[in-house]
């Protein structure tokens, strides 16, 4: 990616996430300085297989597995400062070492416990879908002026009343929702007493030594979390996370401007899925869904539930493409397709028996759509093993002709397994 040029590029997952960002990011490190963590929190998982063995990682960008190259977590993100740690403490048992690598926004909010709560309780009525992470509540408090940044726990007492606040405010809610669960202050008060120690090392203006770098020339990769599908203002609303995941939040969430970022990949499955609740257009029958969560180990990283799947879907990649202002595609699971005979892809949708150009803002209408397909041809042999273009099958050239051409964005990547030498670069 980095030799063609671009200094400053965007990952991110142009369906309804799980494409395997995390995978792609840790590949692309290899070639750059800096790896950035923009929006998103801890119900994210993005899951890498190295010789060292499987990192799943929610919070920590995925370069931190190269050596040479430093991570921040973006004042984008709502930081969960027990899982970061549980995070930390794996890589370093595992033998990665992310001294003077690994910076935290002092922008950054923190998601506490009683956020998690509050999430819990209001899944049972709303039934979104959530992680019961506490990301929404978090982005809530964050949007009203009433978050707890990192920065904050320099001042503890200052810090600790804010928190006594929200205790408060969140037992309150708890009991109009009628649940017994209740939040402890004294917890809470622990918690930022532990917490401030090693955060506090780690802090700093990201957004400063991110814009010092790319003046100097240093390239940076800006890694998204979720997907363009569950963005808050362009996802299938009300089915969707909290924050901006397409690439716009990439500039707010790193805090650089927007005309620093010069490239933009989306990354999309060669199939469909999602997790949580919402439409899914081109959902597979329940024989074909199996067969692709089997082949595709289609459950989640954070949660281990299981992805609903379906077929590719053009409408949603194109969409995903204007609203990213993508520049170029990664496949990946092609593999997955291998024993498939022949292959749907949804080339668009019709509503009431005419064909809809557009795709919707409403999930009631997209509830209603029916999916047009063209039944490609599938190549029926392993592509594993592959580490050219060149060495697919034919048939799998077609179809990811085809998907470019669908699409109306060119595919730089594919991926043929979860090894870091199964991505083929397209050039």
């Amino acid at each position: 990616m980095f030799e063609h040029g671009p200094k400053c590029v965007v990952v991110v997952g142009a369906q309804w996430g799980d494409e395997g960002k995390g995978k792609l990011v840790d590949v692309l490190a290899e070639g750059a300085d800096m790896v950035v963590r923009y929006q998103g929190g801890a119900n994210a998982g993005h899951t890498v297989v190295t010789a060292r063995g499987t990192f799943i990682l929610h919070q920590i960008p995925s370069g931190i597995l190269h050596a040479a190259t430093q991570c921040f977590v973006g004042n984008g993100v709502v930081l969960d400062p027990e899982t970061f740690f549980t995070e930390l403490d794996d890589l370093h048992q595992k033998g990665i070492d992310t001294d003077g690598r690994l910076f935290v926004s002092d922008r950054a909010h923190l998601v506490l416990p009683l956020h998690k709560t509050l999430d819990a309780a209001r899944e049972r009525s709303q039934k979104i879908g959530t992680t019961g992470r506490g990301i929404g509540p978090a982005y809530e408090d964050k949007t009203g002026r009433r978050g707890l940044r990192v920065g904050d726990l320099q001042n503890l007492p200052a810090a600790q009343r804010l928190v006594e606040g929200r205790v408060h405010a969140a037992n309150r809610m708890l009991a109009l929702l009628d649940t017994a669960d209740r939040v402890s202050l004294t917890d809470h008060l622990e918690l930022l007493s532990r917490w401030a120690p090693r955060l506090l090392p780690l802090m700093t203006d990201t957004g400063h030594r991110i814009a010092m770098g790319l003046r100097t020339g240093r390239r940076v990769l800006l890694e998204g979390a979720q997907g363009a599908l569950l963005d808050i203002d362009h996802g299938t609303y009300p089915y969707v996370t909290s924050s901006t995941t397409t690439a716009a939040g990439a500039a707010v969430g790193a805090g650089i401007g927007p005309m620093a970022i010069d490239g933009v990949l989306g990354v999309v499955k060669a199939y469909t899925t999602r997790v949580g609740n919402g439409p899914l257009p081109t959902a597979a029958s329940p024989e074909d869904e199996a067969m692709l969560r089997k082949q595709g180990r289609e459950f989640g990283a954070t949660t281990g539930r299981p992805r609903r799947c379906g077929w590719f879907d053009a409408m949603v990649v194109r969409y995903s493409a204007r609203v990213n202002g993508l520049s170029g595609l990664a496949v990946t699971k092609l593999d997955v397709l291998d024993t498939v005979a022949e292959i749907p892809v949804c080339v668009g949708y019709d509503l009431h028996g005419k064909p809809s150009e557009i795709f919707p803002g409403e999930v009631s209408i997209l509830e209603q759509v029916q999916p047009r397909y063209e039944v490609l041809p599938g190549w029926q042999q392993p592509t594993c093993e592959a580490r050219r273009v060149a060495d697919l099958p034919t048939a799998a050239r077609r179809y990811l002709d085809r998907i470019e051409a669908l699409a109306g964005t060119p595919v730089r990547y594919v991926s043929v397994g979860t090894h870091r030498d199964q991505i083929i670069a397209v050039t």
